[in-house]
């Protein structure tokens, strides 16, 4: 390798970033890497990716159904807050509007165990679910979306800019969107 001049990179291990309050709730495993529901909108999942530009960091909040495997609702912020996620959600909520008793399954990050996004869960009748903590296969799915999103897409152009990393974010989700209605 070194004649070569090769140079092994490799992925930083995982940190945990965001603590919940002990006082939040924690939600039931209701999955239990069942990843494949039967019929559309039974069961969505979502989780957050951290993408570094060279401003500094962005934060992706998605809502995937795993029926279809499509993203729903995504909202790119440069800070991570309930808010933030629960715009992700209102997303996917309003273009789908589904029925009662829908399963949404995320990691116990602190933004989706507060009394905030579980009020918005309830008003919408959406069942909470929620994977161990560091258990990154347990939400499989979305991590397979955000490790070809980053490892597929961003990383191979460099992101000097939030401006920059929103468009092909962006650019990306509608690549994706494009192929998901070519294929219906």
């Amino acid at each position: 390798m070194n004649q070569l001049g090769l140079v092994v990179t490799q992925r930083v291990a995982y940190k945990v970033t965001t603590k919940r309050q002990h006082s939040d709730v924690v939600a039931d495993n209701l999955l239990n890497q069942n990843f494949n529901p039967v019929a559309p909108n039974q069961v969505w999942a979502g989780d957050v990716a951290y993408l570094k530009t060279g401003e500094g960091w962005m934060y992706l909040a998605i809502v995937m159904d795993l029926y279809f495997r499509r993203i729903l609702g995504c909202y790119l912020d440069k800070r991570m807050t309930t808010d933030w996620v629960s715009k992700a959600m209102r997303k996917a909520y309003n273009l789908r509007q589904p029925c009662k008793g829908l399963v949404f399954h995320s990691d116990r990050g602190s933004q989706y165990t507060s009394k905030r996004y579980h009020t918005l869960l309830a008003n919408y009748g959406i069942r909470a679910s929620m994977c161990d903590v560091g258990a990154c296969w347990e939400n499989a799915v979305v991590e397979r979306f955000f490790g070809s999103l980053k490892h597929d897409w961003l990383l191979k152009v460099p992101q000097p800019t939030r401006e920059n990393m929103k468009n092909d974010v962006a650019a990306y989700y509608a690549i994706l969107q494009f192929r998901s209605a070519t294929y219906d």
